[in-house]
């Protein structure tokens, strides 16, 4: 990874990757991007740090062309075990412990997604929005529709450790 042109410091800042971190050669890091062990960001992932700081958990996955970008002010951080599916948006936003943002999804500036939550692929939290836990929300505005079940937040922490193992076999070869 230290000659990786596409891990680039900022301003002073440069990305700080944990040995038992999965970053895709092809993963865009710039700034202040913290990935914790365990963590996983995937092909073509963007995660722009020059004007506060990104922090992806231990064993939280940050999927194939997702984009985290933190303005100033409004740092993103993806908690434990939480997943950040394909082209999903994050702005200046959080992401709870085991929470699942859906395929194309965004996430706008100041919003929090609760522990356990899932919002819908395609679906658009706007600014400042608290999403309760274990909420699945859908739509454009994203509106909470029920309670997620049982099932539900079982698949996405099955999703999560399938992530993980994937993740083991790419550092080991």
């Amino acid at each position: 990874m230290r000659n990786n042109p596409l891990i680039t410091a900022y301003d002073g800042h440069r990305p700080v990757i944990h040995a038992q971190a999965f970053v895709d050669v092809s993963a865009r890091l710039i700034g202040r991007v913290h990935i914790s062990p365990g963590a996983s960001v995937w092909p073509m992932a963007v995660l722009r740090a020059d004007d506060d700081e990104i922090r992806v958990q231990d064993r939280a996955a940050v999927l194939d062309l997702a984009l985290l970008e933190a303005p100033e002010g409004l740092p993103v951080i993806i908690e434990e075990e939480a997943l950040v599916s394909h082209g999903a948006m994050i702005h200046g936003a959080v992401v709870r412990a085991r929470a699942l943002v859906g395929i194309g999804a965004i996430v706008l500036d100041g919003a929090e997604i609760g522990a356990g939550a899932i919002i819908a692929s395609g679906s658009l939290v706007t600014p400042r929005t608290k999403i309760p836990d274990h909420a699945l929300v859908m739509g454009s505005p994203g509106k909470v529709i029920r309670e997620t079940r049982p099932e539900e937040r079982q698949a996405a922490r099955a999703q999560i450790t399938e992530l993980y193992d994937k993740s083991r076999r790419y550092m080991s070869g």
